[in-house]
């Protein structure tokens, strides 16, 4: 088997999302531009294999840090064990961040080093790893963070064009009124609403109280329970999930995209935490440990929904991971980012609300001296996470 030869820490930075009423921009991304962060392998037959961590989106600075400390571990090793170069990467860090934002980096170690096997044998990763040929994978579109009801029409309008039939808006408890304008706009283009509560970062978080009184408000205006409620509890909360789901059997209870390794989120699953477990391979470990998840959901009744909010290597690497994992929905984020495109190999192959992954070697991504050239890292294209939402003018959405 061939040897690596070379570990590169690649950031690019693009311009994300083109509507100037959208929240996360406005609060989150200043500068108008997102960061994506890669690890590209280079082994000594000429073979190139991409990864993303998506910690890079937050800590651009770190993450590059991050795979310095871990390339020593790679350098001159036989791709032929895998096992054991996954093992060593996460020893390199694992005493200081187990859990966390290693985690990150070893996700993008781990799904460069899969691309790379996958075009060793001439075939797509989903191939490789059992998926099933011609198979496609239903979509959810996720976005729902406009200002006002002017730009969420355009959001909806761009969802009915590519046959999606599900948007997941952000709403929290006090949304109410926002959640059922949107659900009467939707179902005129025969589109259904979930709603993700952002509570992932919250501390303290909104209480089930609260979840309950949002969902009996938004009935009692007329509107429906979404489809899915979203991180509807804060990281201290875990525990009150599985009461949650009993007291809203209605509509389905989601999570899981910040969890960084399998055993704690198959422990989630366990637990009862989750209709719908949402693990992203470039948070949990990547391919394989995302793998583990669809085969521990799949023994407790629990579907899985991989979570897709990078670039176009974390993005196929999810959407690789499952067809794999025999999955049958996967998010679509429906704002635009050029690095959802300009690194894959073929357009995306998206009709009637699917997606259809080609049979490209590998993930199908590449990496080109012209991409780095034009979309060069930004130091200010940093995702901040500490800010002040009340300089928003609240919207009327009745």
């Amino acid at each position: 088997m061939p040897k690596i030869i070379r570990v590169r820490c690649v950031l690019l930075s693009a311009p994300y999302s083109n509507d100037q009423d959208d929240l996360e921009v406005i609060l989150h991304l200043p500068s108008g531009c997102r960061t994506t962060g890669l690890v590209e392998i280079t082994l000594d037959n000429g073979i190139v294999g991409l990864g993303e961590g998506y910690l890079a989106v937050f800590a651009p600075r770190v993450f590059e840090q991050i795979v310095a400390m871990v390339t020593p571990a790679l350098l001159e090793q036989d791709l032929q064990d895998f096992a054991r170069l996954c093992r060593d990467v996460s020893l390199v860090t694992g005493y200081w961040s187990l859990q966390g934002a290693a985690q990150h980096v070893i996700s993008a170690v781990e799904i460069a080093l899969q691309d790379c096997q996958a075009q060793i044998l001439g075939i797509p990763v989903w191939q490789m790893l059992g998926g099933e040929s011609g198979r496609a994978l239903k979509l959810y579109a996720s976005g729902g963070d406009a200002v006002g009801p002017e730009p969420m029409l355009r959001e909806l309008d761009r969802v009915q064009q590519l046959g999606i039939d599900l948007i997941k808006i952000r709403a929290r408890h006090h949304q109410a009124d926002k959640t059922i304008w949107c659900q009467q706009h939707a179902a005129e283009r025969g589109i259904a609403v979930a709603v993700d509560m952002t509570q992932n970062l919250a501390i303290p978080s909104q209480s089930i109280s609260e979840i309950l009184r949002f969902l009996e408000e938004v009935q009692q205006q007329g509107g429906r329970l979404p489809e899915f409620l979203e991180e509807a509890l804060g990281p201290l909360e875990i525990k009150n999930y599985a009461a949650l789901r009993a007291k809203v059997p209605g509509t389905q209870i989601a999570g899981g995209e910040i969890v960084t390794t399998a055993t704690e989120l198959c422990d989630r699953i366990e637990q009862g935490c989750y209709d719908i477990v949402q693990p992203d391979a470039t948070v949990i470990g990547g391919i394989g440990p995302t793998l583990e998840v669809f085969s521990n959901a799949r023994r407790h009744g629990c579907k899985v929904y991989v979570h897709c909010w990078g670039g176009s290597v974390g993005m196929m690497a999810n959407y690789h991971a499952a067809l794999a994992g025999g999955g049958i929905v996967a998010e679509w984020p429906i704002k635009p980012y050029v690095l959802r495109e300009a690194l894959a190999v073929s357009a995306w192959s998206v009709a009637n609300g699917q997606i259809t992954l080609s049979d490209a070697p590998g993930l199908g991504v590449r990496l080109t001296p012209e991409i780095e050239r034009e979309y060069a890292f930004r130091d200010d294209a940093v995702y901040h996470c500490l800010v002040d939402p009340t300089r928003i003018p609240l919207a009327e959405w009745r």
